[in-house]
């Protein structure tokens, strides 16, 4: 759907075929003029742990007319979402208030491993919530995409450096207990424009 011209109303129309889909995993909803009211269906679609299945990938990207609540409102269902992976928001207005929020969901979530922010408006503020986050609570998240914001290469690539470490621990603790997981892909980390 992305780059369909849905509005609000658009989404509203489809939501019942889109949340009832049994095997709906990803929905790409970038650049379809949304707004507050598409989220909170959105959120339906992002369900408590264990609720019903849900989104593994949502992408909402180039969706200037979301406001700061309907971020808020999508951020408190990533923080309980049991299943979400991947969430794309990059090239939204969102600025470091909204980045706040959406730390918070990250250290929350069980699931979230990528978040692209890329050309989202964040500063070095933002950059350091990310960095604090990683450097002291355990996260699931593994790529964190800042490019084309006001942030120092340097502070990226901290927080790159961090996600790195994370895998590697995970990888150490599977070896040491005699699992045998899958190596996942080094986080991406894009340089600063």
């Amino acid at each position: 759907l992305h780059g369909s011209p849905l509005l609000d109303a658009g989404l509203i129309t489809l939501n019942t075929a889109l949340s009832t889909h049994p095997s709906l995993v990803s929905l790409d909803l970038g650049d379809c003029m949304l707004g507050d009211e598409a989220i909170q269906l959105i959120c339906g679609m992002l369900p408590p742990d264990g609720a019903k299945s849900g989104l593994r990938e949502l992408t909402l990207s180039a969706n200037p007319a979301i406001t700061t609540k309907g971020w808020a409102r999508l951020a408190i269902a990533v923080a309980h979402s049991s299943q979400l992976r991947v969430l794309n928001l990059d090239y939204n207005p969102l600025g470091d208030q909204i980045a706040g929020m959406l730390a918070v969901a990250v250290a929350s979530s069980r699931t979230l491993e990528v978040l692209d922010l890329e050309g989202t408006g964040l500063t070095n503020q933002s950059a350091q919530v990310f960095l604090d986050m990683v450097e002291n609570y355990p996260t699931c998240l593994r790529v964190l995409v800042l490019a084309e914001n006001a942030i120092s290469p340097e502070l990226q690539q901290q927080i790159s450096d961090l996600l790195s470490e994370g895998e590697e621990d995970e990888d150490r603790d599977a070896e040491a207990h005699g699992s045998s997981v899958t190596m996942r892909e080094k986080p991406a980390w894009l340089p600063h424009s």
